[in-house]
C-alpha cells in the first residue's frame, strides 16, 4: 500500500506546483480529480494536458487513479448533475466516465473512482437499479477493452451509499472483472454498520482504490485525522491484512486553503499510524 494525496484539495495550486508539492511530501500518488482547474476532458487541449501530466508524474514518480466527483463540471448551475441516476441528461455522465477511463489508460493509472448519484425525488428503486445497471455497462465495455478498473464508491446520501449497495450493483451485472471498489474509510465512520475495518473486510480483494480522511458517525464531512472517530491504525491495518497494495489517498476537497500545510499533517499522521501497524506485526 502506497499513500497518496488527492488533488481536489489543491483546487488553489496550479497542477504542476500542487503535484511538485505533493512528491516533496513524500506521498507516492495522487487521486487526479478530472475538473476544470487542473485537468478539463472535454477543453479543446485535453489531449496535451494529459500528455503533459502524464510527463511531470513520471518525472515525480508518482502513480495515479482517476476521481470523478467533480461539483459542476457537466452542469455549472447543480452539483454534481447529471448522474447516472438522473431522469435526464445521463449520458452525459456516462461521456465524463468513458474518457475518465481512457485517460487513466493513458496515465496508466491504477483506476477510476466513480459513484451513482441521487436518486430524484419520484424515482423508483427498481428505476434507479435499471439506470445504474445500464449507464454503467456502456463504461464497462471501454474498461474491459483499456484494461482499465473501475472503482466503484458507495457514496452517502447516494442511490448506491453503502458497500451492501456497491456488491448488489456487482451482482446485477454478473460480478465484471473490471468493476472494483473504492473505499473511503471515513464513509466507514459514517455510514457502514460494521465500520471502516468492517468494510474493509467485506469488500477485501474488490478494493482497488482507497480514500483517507477522517469522520463521525452520521456526519458526511471530511475531517482531518484526529477530529474526527477513525482509529487510523485500525483501518491501516485491516488494509494490510486483505492485502491491498494500491494508492490510499488522502481526500480533503474542503481544505484547499491550506493545502501544503494539511498535506504535511495529514503525511505525519499517516506515518505515525503505518509505524504503529508495523510495530503490531
Amino acid at each position: 500500500m502506497r499513500f497518496g494525496y488527492g488533488t481536489n484539495g489543491f483546487w488553489d495550486h496550479r497542477i504542476d506546483d500542487a503535484l511538485a508539492i505533493i512528491a516533496d511530501l513524500g506521498y507516492e500518488g495522487v487521486a487526479l480529480t478530472l475538473d476544470h482547474p487542473h485537468l478539463d476532458p472535454f477543453s479543446l487541449d485535453a489531449k496535451a494536458r494529459v500528455r503533459a501530466i502524464g510527463r511531470r508524474l513520471d518525472s515525480l514518480g508518482l502513480a495515479s487513479v482517476i476521481e470523478t466527483g467533480a461539483r459542476y463540471l457537466l452542469d455549472p448551475r447543480r452539483k454534481h448533475e447529471p448522474t447516472l441516476v438522473s431522469d435526464t441528461d445521463r449520458d452525459l455522465r456516462v461521456d465524463l466516465l468513458k474518457r475518465a477511463v481512457r485517460i487513466a489508460d493513458e496515465l496508466g493509472a491504477e483506476a477510476v473512482s466513480c459513484w451513482s448519484g441521487i436518486l430524484p425525488g419520484g424515482t423508483t428503486p427498481g428505476q434507479g437499479w435499471d439506470r445504474l445497471t445500464s449507464g454503467l455497462e456502456k463504461v464497462l465495455v471501454v474498461a474491459d477493452e483499456l484494461g482499465v478498473d473501475c472503482a466503484f464508491e458507495p457514496e452517502p446520501g447516494m442511490f448506491a451509499e453503502r458497500l451492501a449497495d456497491v456488491l448488489e450493483l456487482r451482482r446485477r451485472l454478473g460480478d465484471p472483472e473490471r468493476l472494483r471498489v473504492t473505499l473511503d474509510v471515513g464513509h466507514g465512520v459514517c455510514n457502514e454498520p460494521d465500520g471502516p475495518e468492517g468494510a474493509v473486510e467485506r469488500a477485501g480483494a474488490l478494493i482497488a482504490n482507497v480514500q483517507l480522511d477522517d469522520m463521525r458517525p452520521h456526519v458526511h464531512e471530511h475531517l482531518e485525522f484526529g477530529d474526527g472517530e477513525i482509529d487510523l491504525p485500525g483501518v491501516l491495518g485491516a488494509l494490510r491484512r486483505v492485502g491491498y497494495t494500491g494508492l490510499a489517498s488522502v481526500e480533503l476537497p474542503r481544505h484547499g486553503h491550506a493545502a501544503p500545510v494539511v498535506a504535511e499533517r495529514s503525511k505525519r499522521a499517516l506515518d505515525a499510524a503505518w509505524a504503529r501497524v508495523e510495530e503490531g506485526t
